[in-house]
């Protein structure tokens, strides 16, 4: 049976977390506060369902709540998830730099990711430097869960989203979500949610419109979120034959495991919402395709959270009036946004993407798509490894620059570097700073896209200079007050450039 912690102890680890109480946080159901969602959830003890704050339901009674800072947690009190308001389909929630335990945090959020469904506990622990017994008891602190009960319920929750909004057959629903067999996936459902799947599967009248070929979803994202500015950064960056972005849709080709398809991210069709179809293709590996897409959208992002400590700096309280809910935008695949990174290197962004074109042309693998823009996948750290330094040269990159791609390329293959959002930033860097050719200002910008570290700040950078005026040590002091968002500030900073995605140089 699946194991369940009392519900005074979850509400206490939970309370401290959200550093509110429980009056105050029920005020937030009672307004549907997009604000909360995906920060919390809602335990009601009357019908031992649990819900997100937006949920449309009529609001329990205060007496029958008891609120939760994710939904394992819930889960583990006993609660199923409501089937209105879905809370797999909330957003995600970013710890704050600062929390008690920073490696907790950032396992948890491996963990949400679906690490442990590639990897063991102890090769997960073996990322940030630690025993297997140690993650555990941290993330177990930190979260009231210990890593595979926390693991179990993203899966859980993955493989209801599968059903729900997609045509796939149960059994594959269960691979893609990670579980090894069918057997244990519909004893874990059915214990777990009170139904089967197939049941779950029959409850469903219809299923969303999709494209010929891919499955469809919609990612909740929490307001204020400015769509259009995230668009302008891809836009300005996409690789050509790799990435293409056009009538508001970004769209990209994909090779994960194997399996090679395309996916896309464009305006969803309600408030707060994206629409994702990601390739038939893909379908084996789509919870990781999603996990990557969400990474790149910054869904952890807490918007008002961040602007209101960046506001108290003048610099940034302006830029914060012309763009609120500012977001970091992510990276599909952190060994492609550090190639970017260091193509990047004192030439301008439009350079640097008519050379990752190149890379991708003559190195990426090719395969057709329903897009005439996506030919090519971007090339593997194994192809860029092996590559003849002479080649790299002829495709306009100096003998330094190629040299630093093929060591770069070299230690990501054979794992001595590893970019997953949610690593350990030190680690990261201390992996990355003894590479040829990769100075701070690189390691900081792929720690901020790829690794999703939300206080990176390549202070060094000439745009971020130019905009706040200040030379790069009083730039370093002022960016103190900014902690723990940094990240957060980089981005308004180039926002403020004029036609910053054209003419900004040092922003890859």
């Amino acid at each position: 049976m699946t194991a369940t912690l009392p519900p005074n102890k979850v509400r206490n680890i939970d309370r401290t977390v959200l550093g509110m109480s429980d009056r105050d946080l029920y005020e937030a159901i009672l307004t549907r506060d997009r604000r909360f969602d995906g920060r919390m959830f809602i335990g009601v003890s009357s019908t031992r369902i649990y819900c997100r704050p937006i949920c449309t339901v009529r609001p329990p009674k205060f007496e029958n709540c008891s609120f939760y800072r994710t939904a394992a947690t819930a889960e583990a009190a006993g609660f199923r998830p409501c089937l209105r308001c879905r809370p797999e389909l909330a957003p995600g929630s970013s710890a704050p730099v600062d929390a008690v335990s920073r490696l907790a945090a950032l396992a948890v959020r491996r963990i949400e990711d679906g690490a442990l469904s590639q990897l063991t506990l102890d090769e997960l622990a073996a990322e940030f430097g630690v025993t297997a017994r140690h993650l555990r008891r941290a993330v177990q602190l930190e979260a009231g869960l210990s890593p595979i009960e926390l693991a179990q319920t993203q899966r859980l929750l993955a493989a209801k989203q599968l059903l729900t909004d997609t045509k796939m057959s149960v059994t594959d629903a269960a691979f893609a979500a990670g579980f090894e067999s069918v057997r244990r996936f519909n004893t874990a459902f059915k214990e777990r949610y009170r139904l089967t799947p197939t049941s779950l599967r029959r409850s469903i009248t219809s299923h969303k419109a999709t494209v010929i070929d891919a499955y469809g979803f919609a990612l909740a994202i929490r307001p204020p979120f400015d769509w259009d500015r995230l668009l302008d950064f891809w836009q300005a960056r996409a690789t050509p034959g790799v990435e293409h972005v056009a009538e508001g849709w970004y769209r990209r080709t994909v090779v994960i495991g194997g399996r090679a398809g395309w996916a896309a991210i464009g305006p969803g069709r309600k408030p707060h919402t994206v629409q994702v179809f990601i390739s038939t293709e893909l379908g084996p590996v789509l919870t990781l395709v999603l996990s990557r897409l969400k990474a790149m959208l910054d869904v952890r992002a807490d918007p008002v959270g961040v602007a209101e400590r960046l506001a108290e700096d003048p610099m940034l309280a302006r830029q914060l009036k012309q763009s609120p809910g500012p977001r970091v935008p992510g990276a599909f695949e952190g060994f492609e946004c550090g190639i970017r990174a260091i193509l990047g290197q004192q030439i301008s962004v439009r350079a640097a993407t008519t050379l990752a074109g190149r890379l991708a042309r003559r190195y990426g693998q090719t395969f057709v798509t329903p897009y005439d823009s996506l030919t090519a996948a971007f090339p593997s750290p194994a192809a860029l490894a092996t590559a003849d330094i002479a080649e790299l040269k002829a495709l306009g990159l100096t003998t330094r620059r190629a040299e630093t791609i093929q060591c770069f390329a070299t230690a990501v293959d054979d794992g001595a570097v590893r970019l997953d959002p949610g690593a350990d930033p030190e680690r990261v860097r201390s992996a990355l700073m003894p590479l040829p050719g990769i100075g701070d200002w690189t390691i900081e910008y792929i720690l901020m896209r790829a690794v999703g570290w939300p206080d990176a700040f390549p202070a060094s950078d000439l745009g971020l200079i130019k905009a706040s005026g200040l030379s790069p040590t009083e730039l370093r002091l002022r960016s103190e007050r900014w902690r723990p968002w940094r990240s957060y500030a980089a981005m308004l900073l180039w926002q403020s450039l004029e036609n910053f995605g054209e003419t900004q140089r040092t922003s890859p």
